[in-house]
């Protein structure tokens, strides 16, 4: 509860306020209408520290070495450039996309810039790498997502190919003591856990072990696959899934429908300052403009982005990246500890 009273109360500023229930209007009336109406800023933004990481897991773009785009990490400059330029208007930033955040050595500092304009900030990391609980508390980060699939090394390593299981928990077993000892509400501490056919039976197992490591929430999430040869990571439990599949074929269980509120509320820009429609353009197929080079209003409201818009509320499948997206189905069991 404190957490989402913190997230609303990064809302209040009045022109954050004003731009939030604006877009949302815009987005009905985009439905309505079937036109493309985007009159104010988006009240969220992702932004993308870096695309490196230090993973191999087999179904990421980045840790699978299947991204195509330049590897690279945002300077700080460019970090305080886009806050800047938005931050009394938009009241939330991401703090990730492709690659592992804290691999960015100005990363708390660019947090704590976010933070120093009242945004609400998130992360999400793989946790596989040394971490100071003490740093990440002083940025002022709201909110931090751990990734650890698995209760064992066994099962965790199948997927998260290089990386450390012990690690990974004493990495949030060292932040959630450091916030009792410290009697910080911050951050607020997730470990979402990512089902599929090697360990959806650890379900029972891995409550107790959130109970242990003292995280705020455990997030079970269904894994995303590409192809047919990805097919054997999906559970056997149908509720733990997203598609519906055979052997060598699968679909998203929920028909794709033409509307996708991300294009209205959640941008992506990328490490180098490449604005991106939504974290699913991974390989950055619809490059819309730089931020070095134009406002973000500018290509925000450009007719790159409203020409994808109107794909979008026309004919949704037209667009490749869009026909294996979770926007609006993506099943999630949450469990409060």
């Amino acid at each position: 509860m404190q957490d989402t009273l913190r997230l609303i109360s990064s809302y209040l500023p009045p022109k954050r306020l004003y731009s939030a229930a604006k877009i949302y209007l815009d987005y009905r009336l985009s439905l309505l209408l079937r036109r493309s109406i985007v009159n104010a800023h988006p009240p969220a933004l992702m932004i993308e520290p870096t695309n490196i990481c230090n993973l191999s897991c087999p179904l990421c773009p980045s840790g699978s070495g299947e991204l195509k785009r330049a590897r690279g990490m945002m300077d700080l400059q460019l970090f305080k450039d886009i806050t800047d330029q938005v931050h009394k208007h938009i009241g939330m930033f991401i703090l990730w996309n492709q690659g592992e955040p804290y691999l960015n050595p100005a990363f708390n500092q660019m947090v704590s810039y976010a933070s120093s304009k009242g945004i609400y900030t998130m992360t999400s990391t793989n946790g596989s790498l040394e971490m100071n609980p003490d740093e990440i508390i002083d940025s002022g980060l709201n909110r931090i997502i751990f990734s650890l699939d698995g209760t064992k090394a066994e099962s965790y390593e199948q997927y998260r190919i290089g990386g450390d299981f012990e690690l990974v928990k004493r990495n949030i077993a060292e932040l959630t003591r450091a916030k009792r000892n410290r009697a910080s509400k911050t951050p607020h501490i997730v470990w979402q856990f990512i089902l599929m056919s090697h360990n959806e039976d650890e379900i029972k197992e891995a409550r107790e072990m959130a109970k242990q490591l003292g995280v705020d929430k455990l997030e079970f999430k269904t894994v995303q696959i590409y192809d047919k040869e990805d097919i054997a990571f999906l559970p056997s439990k149908h509720q733990f899934s997203r598609y519906k599949h055979s052997k060598d074929k699968f679909e998203l269980k929920t028909k794709l429908l033409n509307r996708c509120r991300r294009l209205w509320t959640q941008p992506v820009i990328n490490w180098d300052g490449e604005l991106a429609i939504c974290c699913y353009d991974k390989d950055l197929l619809f490059p819309i403009g730089n931020i070095r080079d134009h406002s973000f209003l500018s290509l925000w409201k450009s007719a790159k982005m409203n020409k994808i818009r109107r794909t979008i509320l026309r004919s949704r499948k037209d667009i490749e990246i869009c026909r294996n997206c979770g926007e609006g189905i993506v099943q999630k069991i949450k469990l409060r500890t």
